[in-house]
């Protein structure tokens, strides 16, 4: 079958049955099975820059950078240096720590909308917490989420969630109880009339609105600024906390995130692991005030043993110092807009059915035409080109996460030769999938 497809997986193909003894589905998380493209996952050996390598010796450029976190690439030599030196004098305490500080305080320094934070050890648990938090702060239990919008595996999140859900065509997932999802209001992105009259019914109970102002779990689905600006103004109206989670757009489309890329201001925000240069990280922030209400401060408990610990701090800020030099947003950005501008002057040459939405250093392979703002607008059936497209760039060298509705990512490691030799890729791989 591999020599078929002309790509061997050979050392993969073998370390996926074995792993498939020992874990559901032979992964631990989802998507890497690679059940909606083709051939079995490839098993990663290593990175360096924005290449990677599998266990067959096949060599990569990686557009998926870590699922996005890893905006200085692979192995970057600074957060590496740091990670030895962090591991030398232990890994782990349970207890403070100086990095903690050093990091907190450059993000707090940084960051127009953020007074306090508190480290976590993933997005997930981020949102989790700042779902607590809202509800702690205002005695309400109800939130509202977004269709299309996909916020960790938080049990009460997971309703028309996106990513891996959508993945396997299902928009909630089992083991939730129907209590928990009663306390989620989900609404189709951007319709403002259906939100007014849902916070004119319901706003009593509604805590808090939770959006990622830039979704990119479900496609690029990007929305007008005065989308954002309506909720920020209809959650002041409602007496409703305004939740951005960041986990993805945080530190990636600039250092504030979507929210100092739009001018809006969340009530919280949440981060993921590109604040840990790509490890086992995330945090919540908001202001002084409203974090007042966690433990020991206040009285909306939140713990973690792993949180803040010295490895995942040192990494983190040399990753963040590195993205405060002048210019490195401006130039990452540019770096992308002409990398995706030459994959749509190729595609509107041709006439192919194929855009490619992008922001900052994120962007995404739509089979259509039209701008697609809402999940309900990706047709199922144009994941089928996906699929042919993946294993065509795998064959040429090119790695994209294992998904259709993922976005790809840009590193500064991406140089102008990579890129180069990303479009010829793309541009063979496209004229396969509409031969």
């Amino acid at each position: 079958m591999e020599t078929l497809l002309g790509h061997d997986r050979t050392i993969s193909s073998a370390l996926f049955e074995e792993a498939k003894k020992i874990f559901p589905g032979g992964v631990n998380s989802p998507v890497r099975a690679f059940k909606s493209v083709l051939g079995p996952p490839i098993f990663i050996k290593k990175g360096d820059g924005c290449h990677i390598w599998d266990e067959d010796d096949h060599q990569y450029i990686d557009f998926c950078c870590s699922w996005g976190p890893l905006i200085l690439g692979h192995n970057n030599a600074h957060i590496r240096e740091s990670i030895y030196a962090a591991v030398a004098e232990g890994t782990s305490f349970g207890a403070p720590t100086r990095l903690e500080i050093e990091l907190g305080r450059l993000i707090v320094d940084n960051h127009r909308y953020i007074e306090k934070l508190r480290f976590v050890s993933s997005g997930t648990e981020a949102v989790m917490s700042a779902l607590r938090l809202a509800r702690g702060a205002t005695g309400k239990s109800k939130v509202i989420k977004f269709e299309g919008c996909y916020h960790g595996h938080v049990d009460s999140l997971l309703v028309k969630a996106g990513s891996g859900l959508v993945t396997f065509g299902e928009s909630t997932s089992a083991g939730i109880p129907e209590a928990f999802a009663k306390e989620t209001i989900v609404l189709p992105l951007n319709d403002r009339e259906k939100l007014e009259e849902t916070l004119e019914q319901e706003g009593h109970n509604i805590a808090c609105i939770i959006v990622e102002p830039i979704p990119a779990n479900n496609g690029l689905l990007l929305q007008d600024p005065s989308f954002l600006e309506c909720l920020r103004i209809k959650a002041y109206k409602h007496n409703v906390l305004l939740i951005f989670d960041e986990v993805i757009s945080g530190f990636r489309v600039g250092f504030e995130g979507a929210a100092g890329y739009y001018g809006i201001k969340p009530d919280i925000l949440t981060f993921g692991k590109i604040i840990g240069g790509g490890m086992p990280v995330g945090a919540y922030g908001a202001s002084a005030e409203l974090m007042g209400h966690i433990a020991p401060d206040g009285p909306v408990y939140q713990a973690g043993t792993l949180s803040g610990n010295p490895v995942a701090m040192a990494a983190g800020y040399a990753a963040l110092k590195q993205l405060l030099a002048p210019g490195f947003y401006e130039t990452l950005n540019a770096k992308t807009a002409g990398f995706v501008k030459a994959l749509q002057d190729f595609a509107d040459a041709k006439g192919y059915p194929v855009s490619f939405p992008s922001v900052g250093s994120i962007f995404w392979v739509a089979f259509a035409r039209e701008r697609i703002i809402a999940a309900e607008q990706i047709d199922p059936a144009s994941m089928n080109h996906f699929k042919i497209m993946h294993l065509e760039l795998l064959k040429r060298g090119i790695y994209m996460g294992p998904s259709g509705y993922e976005v790809g990512f840009v590193s500064s490691a991406h140089i102008d030769a990579d890129l180069a030799q990303a479009v010829e890729a793309f541009k063979e791989a496209l004229d396969i999938v509409f031969s």
